[in-house]
């Protein structure tokens, strides 16, 4: 008899409603390199939305070494997975460092939002620079690409994510290129009010 009782409760009781999924995905910029991953700055995003009340689960599928093509090659599965509310876009730098061409890389990402946007799910596109050693006019349009895809995609934009950083070395690992622990709340910083904008706007919705 209790264990029809039980059954009984578990049959009539209503589902909980699944956490809304926040997905990150990057390289190895989000993926904690050369730090612990609770220092990094998505496992922070996800201590702040805490705090904040946000009900949200941050997945991180970020990669180091990750480029466009890559990540949009995982990405479907991911989304199918882990099915997100909200998507961070965080690639391109290794795009840029490997001097790959410009137009593959933005048809990549614009890819990558339109099937997060077909899984209902809504996109943050960060925008990445590289040195001006690669030319000028490699390095403008390889800057300017974020904000185009974006627009183009009706996405939201994170201006430059590494600019709070970039100009003290003592924000970067010894090799110059990955922010060191010290750096991972500036970045924090830097994506949230973007992140706070779309959260509210989902809720208001």
């Amino acid at each position: 008899r209790c264990v029809v009782t039980v059954f009984l409760l578990l049959f009539w009781l209503p589902a909980q409603a699944a956490a809304p999924v926040l997905l990150v995905w990057g390289d190895s910029l989000s993926a904690a390199y050369g730090i612990p991953v609770e220092s990094g700055w998505v496992a922070l995003l996800q201590d702040k939305m805490r705090a904040q009340g946000f009900p949200h689960k941050v997945v991180n599928g970020s990669v180091s070494g990750e480029t466009t093509a890559g990540g949009l090659r995982r990405l479907p599965a991911a989304l199918d997975r882990n099915q997100p509310d909200l998507v961070l876009i965080e690639l391109g730098g290794n795009d840029g460092l490997r001097g790959l061409p410009l137009k593959r890389m933005r048809d990549n990402l614009a890819e990558m939002v339109r099937l997060s946007r077909e899984a209902g799910a809504e996109v943050l596109v960060f925008q990445m620079m590289i040195p001006p050693n690669y030319g000028p006019q490699y390095a403008d349009e390889f800057s300017a690409s974020f904000r185009r895809v974006a627009e183009a995609e009706g996405a939201d934009f994170v201006p430059f994510f590494l600019r709070d950083i970039a100009a003290d070395e003592s924000n970067f690992l010894p090799d110059g290129i990955h922010p060191n622990e010290r750096a991972q709340p500036l970045l924090l910083e830097r994506v949230w009010p973007v992140v706070e904008s779309r959260l509210a706007r989902q809720d208001r919705s």
